[in-house]
């Protein structure tokens, strides 16, 4: 069954990533729409985050923020599946890299780098980077049940170069490759929310007490790889820049903690100065401390 439903599905998502991006944007228009007013996808969730992150906005202010978040949420669903067959030389147009030196600087030091990054603006594209640098291109995700549809998704974000891994077999492959003196440049989604009972540490994220997935940090430092955050802004529809910061080229001489934190610095920063860009609809805060003032479901 969940073979008859991909041979289904797939066509038509083939056929609409074919489409100009303009026309896209259309469908993209008429989904969010659909999402917010008509089915009201997990609007009770987004609401609440909304409430819980960002207090000091009025209920208008933070009403205006949903419906944004909802109309990027739809964009990036659109330009996901573009990314089956759109070009290099287009996705490079639309996702500009700032400072693509300062990869080159830690190849040339011999340093493979695990760049962090969130739930903002586009994470997707961002897989076009494994064309412009000398690492190999690595990035982790979450294995989909559907065999089908996992495949799918490796296809898509791995159609220019980089290789995709799942969370239970990248801390493997990483060793693997560096006793083979490979460079690698692995990205990952760090401000998930770590399971109940399968974390180390707690820290403040957007003022609210939450468990903080230390994985990356704790790789780092067991592998001596510098770590970086992936800091991508939204310039205008279906336009991104990309800039790379670096937290820390010696992770074992900085204390405990401390990337985690500053990695949640600069997200916090990105949200801060436009929200709307920031994935609303997941429950990040859900194991946060004292939850029984929230509306969350």
């Amino acid at each position: 069954m969940q073979r008859l439903v991909y041979l289904l599905i797939f066509p038509i998502l083939w056929l609409t990533s074919i489409m100009p991006l303009r026309l896209l944007y259309i469908k993209s228009d008429v989904l969010c729409f659909l999402t917010y007013h008509v089915f009201g996808y997990r609007k009770k969730v987004v609401f609440s985050n909304l409430e819980l992150a960002l207090p000091e906005k009025s209920e208008k202010e933070r009403k205006l923020i949903a419906k944004k978040f909802y109309k990027h949420l739809c964009d990036i669903i659109f330009e996901t599946i573009k990314q089956l067959t759109i070009s290099e030389k287009e996705i490079r147009r639309r996702f500009n890299f700032q400072n693509p030196q300062l990869l080159q600087s830690l190849y040339e030091k011999d340093k493979s780098v695990l760049l962090l990054c969130g739930h903002y603006a586009s994470w997707e594209w961002s897989g076009i980077m494994s064309r412009q640098f000398p690492h190999k291109g690595l990035a982790v995700y979450k294995k989909l049940d559907n065999p089908s549809f996992d495949s799918l998704v490796k296809r898509i974000r791995g159609r220019f170069g980089g290789t995709i891994v799942s969370n239970k077999k990248i801390v493997p492959l990483l060793y693997r490759l560096d006793k083979k003196n490979i460079k690698t440049l692995t990205l990952i989604l760090a401000d998930q929310t770590p399971k109940a009972g399968a974390y180390k540490h707690r820290d403040n994220f957007m003022g609210i007490d939450v468990p903080v997935f230390t994985g990356s940090e704790e790789l780092a430092k067991r592998l001596g790889f510098a770590t970086m955050y992936l800091q991508v802004e939204k310039v205008k529809r279906g336009y991104y820049s990309a800039t790379v910061e670096l937290l820390a080229e010696n992770p074992n001489e900085v204390p405990d903690y401390r990337i985690t934190r500053a990695f949640l610095d600069r997200i916090e920063a990105q949200i801060h100065k436009a929200p709307e860009f920031y994935l609303w609809s997941h429950k990040r805060w859900k194991l946060r401390a004292n939850p029984e003032n929230s509306t969350e479901k």
